[in-house]
């Protein structure tokens, strides 16, 4: 579905705002601008995980070809240098850019040679290596393409500044290693094309050690970071070509890696014909009248599984949660898992998941992050092990695996224990009424949890609306559970019959809806933020219909535009609908206003729920194939800006964005 001609490719400021997307399952990635600039510190052509899922590491920054004909070069690369030049200019020449499935290939027009030429770059699934393809598919004349390799070797958060850093750059059949500092990974440029005789026209790979300095990285300035960096030229490789032929370059950290390029794009090619198939096995009605948007939708839910190795576990996976920055957090790990995996037909990848998981709890805790440096996750999240229910529930709801829930059930009953007699940051259930309290100053437990100055923006402390919505969804999830094994359901029902008659307190019936946050420090909070969509959205009628139907109507008129849900109502004094500018700024309104594209999934089940009506909640997901083709092309991003014209921010491709919104328009079409 993603095909653009050059009214946008040659428009600089259309092809920057697009950006690609490429991973390699085990948590490295690929991704850039449609027009070929670097405009994050993000961006690279290969970005290894050299701790699978973490360590993310930038080694390859970008290509930048020349094309050369009876002496005339024309640069098709494009480049932004700090002090605002840009040189050279390549997305001039691009006629097309499209994605095949995830990959993304660029048409560059040569007028003056009738040239044709067409890039492709892939990622080999499980490897920390990237392929970049170059077909001649037309050209009166034979062509000398120079292909330079820009490389370097940071934490991919970080900014390069070379001062005097000096690479080992050698020679190797077929290219060039490079090592960049004693200790390194050493990493490989690789052509086949680079060791042949020169009878053949081809010229090889030359080795080289020039510093470019000073890219300009205007996304980086637009979030008030460092933005500008350095880039090595580690490499020349030329090649003459001529219609119909092909150069290829390999970029690994792999010595002996495969250099066929055919046999690369296959595999590719038959992994993503597996995953739709396995799609529309899981329901070939439904799949028969999926959109477009739908079906690309598909194969970027691949994107975020990545395995994770632990112990006593020979298929781990995990859920990255964003890309470019996101590492795996446990709260979006089990709120995509559902649309990611059950959605798409991968029911043992679902199974994995939770299982991985289920190793990682801790005092009724399950991991928010695994930080990329170090082995100690962190427990600071009061709804991960909720969420963790309700993942476990919609498997069982698919699959009917009584082997699996058995396996689980322990550490679910654990986590109920945990939570009823209290465990970190005074997350605890509060006898008086059953409801489930949390927080204490200085942190945020939930969803909402930015910090500034290193305060939270929105504490919640006390007994936030979904959490208490969470939790009796658990509850009730047990006592079922429970009769599915043969034991007792009565303590979970019991509590689940409390926590549901003293759930009807958040309901204000000043303003006809729920409270966010009941018993806080100040008393009850009644500011309209969309976290009591999951009241409705989860269902077991938590509230009763007419309420149901006035939270779902509260949303709509006040939350609710074309991507998501607004995360504060515009009409509240600590409103705030532009993200932009410096870190603090950016976390002071990541809460209070920003628009969310994952909680568009809860709402449209919502609405569904009460007013049965599936065309009206189907329409509330068609904006999102617009936003597909503007932003991180194929996939759905982090964040829109609460106020006009909604620019995506944050992430370009968000898990549980992509997640929720497969979800909700799969049980539409069901």
């Amino acid at each position: 579905m993603i095909d653009l001609g050059p009214e946008i490719c040659r428009d600089l400021t259309a092809a920057e705002r697009r950006e690609w997307l490429l991973t390699n399952g085990i948590g490295g990635f690929a991704s850039g601008t449609v027009a070929g600039t670097l405009t994050r510190r993000y961006h690279g052509l290969l970005v290894a995980a050299l701790r699978p899922p973490l360590a993310r590491t930038l080694l390859v920054t970008k290509i930048d070809e020349l094309a050369e004909f009876e002496g005339r070069v024309f640069a098709l690369g494009a480049n932004r240098w700090r002090g605002g030049a840009i040189e050279p200019r390549g997305y001039e020449f691009i006629e097309r850019f499209r994605l095949e499935g995830t990959t993304p290939v660029w048409a560059f027009a040569i007028p003056s040679v009738d040239a044709l030429l067409e890039k492709r770059i892939w990622m080999e699934h499980g490897a920390n290596t990237t392929y970049v393809s170059y077909q001649m598919v037309r050209a009166n004349q034979r062509l000398r393409l120079t292909l330079k390799v820009l490389v370097n070797y940071r934490d991919f958060h970080a900014v390069t500044r070379a001062g005097d850093w000096r690479m080992d750059v050698q020679r190797v059949e077929h290219g060039v290693r490079v090592l960049a500092f004693p200790g390194a990974v050493p990493f490989y440029l690789l052509s086949p094309q680079a060791d042949a005789e020169p009878s053949t026209g081809r010229y090889g790979a030359e080795p080289t050690h020039i510093w470019y300095r000073n890219y300009d990285l205007p996304v980086e300035r637009s979030r008030g970071l460092e933005d500008y960096e350095d880039h090595l030229l580690a490499a020349n490789f030329t090649a003459e070509i001529g219609t119909g032929e092909s150069v290829l370059l390999v970029l690994s950290t792999d010595s002996a890696v495969h250099l066929d390029a055919p046999a690369a794009l296959e595999r590719l090619r038959a992994r993503q014909r597996q995953l739709t198939e396995q799609w529309r096995s899981r329901n070939p009605t439904l799949a028969e009248k999926a959109p477009d948007w739908v079906r690309q939708l598909v194969l970027a839910a691949d994107q975020f599984i990545v395995a994770r190795p632990i112990a006593e576990n020979p298929h781990p996976h995990t859920v990255i949660a964003g890309y470019p920055w996101f590492g795996d957090w446990g709260r979006d790990t089990m709120i995509a898992l559902p649309g990611l995996t059950l959605a798409t037909g991968r029911v043992d990848i679902a199974r994995e998941i939770l299982r991985t998981f289920a190793k990682f709890a801790s005092e009724g805790m399950l991991p928010n992050f695994f930080p990329e440096a170090g082995s100690i996750p962190e427990y600071n999240s009061v709804d991960a092990g909720l969420w963790f229910f309700e993942a476990v529930r919609q498997y069982y709801a698919a699959t009917r695996d009584t082997q699996m829930l058995r396996e689980l059930y322990p550490v679910l009953a654990e986590i109920i224990a945990w939570y009823v007699r209290g465990t970190r940051f005074h997350i605890h259930v509060d006898r008086a009424d059953g409801l489930l309290h949390a927080g204490e100053t200085g942190v945020a437990l939930t969803w909402m949890d930015a910090r500034v100055n290193g305060q939270p923006v929105t504490p919640r402390i006390g007994k936030p609306v979904e959490v208490n919505a969470l939790w009796f969804n658990a509850l009730l999830a047990m006592a079922r559970f429970a009769r599915s094994l043969k034991k007792s359901p009565a303590y979970y029902q019991n509590m689940a019959s409390r926590a549901h008659d003293t759930f009807q307190r958040f309901w204000n019936d000043e303003v006809q809806y729920c409270f966010d946050v009941l018993d806080g420090p100040e008393g009850s909070d009644s500011a309209l933020r969309p976290n009591q969509i999951f009241a409705v959205s989860l269902g077991d009628g938590l509230l009763p219909p007419d309420r149901m139907r006035a939270v779902v109507d509260a949303c709509e008129c006040q939350l609710h535009v074309l991507y998501g849900l607004r995360s504060l109502a515009p009409d509240h004094p600590q409103y705030r609908g532009r993200y932009a500018g410096p870190p603090q700024e950016r976390d002071a309104a990541y809460h209070q206003g920003t628009l969310w594209p994952w909680l568009l999934g809860p709402f449209v089940l919502a609405h569904l729920r009460v007013y049965r009506d599936p065309a009206r909640a189907r329409a509330f997901l068609e904006p999102m194939a617009q936003t597909m083709m503007e932003a991180g092309l194929g996939t759905v991003g982090e964040i829109f800006e609460g106020d006009p014209p909604f620019a995506a921010r944050g992430c370009i491709a968000q898990a549980w964005s992509v997640a929720e919104i497969l979800r909700a328009w799969t049980a539409l079409a069901a």
